[in-house]
């Protein structure tokens, strides 16, 4: 499984509908709206990197409004929730 943070700059006029169409992609577990210079990070957890890659460069092109994306790798998780129970099936 990886999972990555992706920052995201949106068309002003669109964050909302951005936010809403990225819920819908597979892989995509969270979208947030932020203070500062992204509009929105989506957590994304996928199987492997070229599913992530696919995402990234294919998923979210046929989102209009996406002006430009950040993608951070996650190495290892420091929470005290058990994130692997929370997201298995």
């Amino acid at each position: 499984m990886v999972t990555s943070i992706i920052l995201i700059t949106a068309d002003r006029l669109r964050v909302n509908d951005v936010a809403q169409k990225l819920t819908a992609v597979d892989g995509i577990s969270e979208v947030y709206s932020v203070s500062g210079n992204y509009d929105l990070v989506a957590i994304a957890r996928v199987p492997d990197n070229d599913a992530l890659a696919d995402m990234v460069t294919n998923r979210f092109v046929e989102i209009d409004g996406i002006e430009t994306t950040d993608t951070m790798l996650a190495f290892k998780a420091y929470s005290k929730h058990d994130l692997e129970s929370m997201f298995s099936v």
